[in-house]
C-alpha cells in the first residue's frame, strides 16, 4: 500500500492557482530539455523514500482544505548554497483534484497513510463544482 505526504499549499488561493503554477514549471523542465514536472523544496528529507516512491503522491491543503494532489516522481537529497541540507520532492505535471477534507495548519510535511488519503474527484462529477462551494461543504463535513 502506497504512502503519501500531506503539504500546505501556501501562496495558492485555489487549485487553479495550483495547476498555473504547475504548469509554468512544467515548461520550464521541457525547455532545459528535462521530462515536464514541477518540484517542491522541503528542509526534512522523508525517512520512508521507498515507501513514498511505490505509487505515492504531494497531497496538497489549499486555503485550509486537503483538496489535490501530484504523483511523487522522485526524491532528492542536495545541499543548498548556504550549506545547509534539503530535499526536492520531484512532481509529475498532473495536479488531480480530490475530495476536499478541511485540515488545521501544521509545519512542514507529514506521512498520509493510503487508507486516509481522500478519493479523487472523477471528472464531470463533483469536479465542476465551484472551488468556494466545495471548501464551504468539506468545512461544514458536508463533503
Amino acid at each position: 500500500m502506497a504512502l503519501h505526504l500531506i503539504k500546505l499549499c501556501v501562496g495558492a488561493e485555489s487549485i487553479e492557482d495550483l495547476r498555473e503554477w504547475v504548469d509554468e514549471r512544467c515548461r520550464l523542465a521541457v525547455s532545459a530539455g528535462l521530462e515536464p514536472h514541477s518540484a517542491h523544496v522541503t528542509r526534512m528529507v522523508p525517512k520512508r523514500m521507498e515507501e513514498l516512491l511505490d505509487g505515492g503522491s504531494l497531497y496538497w491543503v489549499i486555503k485550509g482544505v486537503l483538496s489535490a494532489r501530484q504523483q511523487l516522481m522522485g526524491i532528492e537529497e542536495f545541499t543548498d548554497n548556504e550549506g545547509i541540507g534539503r530535499c526536492r520532492l520531484l512532481l509529475a505535471p498532473e495536479v488531480i483534484e480530490t475530495m476536499p477534507q478541511p485540515k488545521r495548519p501544521f509545519q512542514g510535511w507529514r506521512y498520509l497513510d493510503a487508507k486516509e488519503a481522500p478519493q479523487d474527484l472523477l471528472s464531470g462529477g463533483q469536479g465542476e463544482m465551484p472551488a468556494d462551494l466545495k471548501r464551504e461543504l468539506a468545512e461544514l463535513g458536508l463533503l
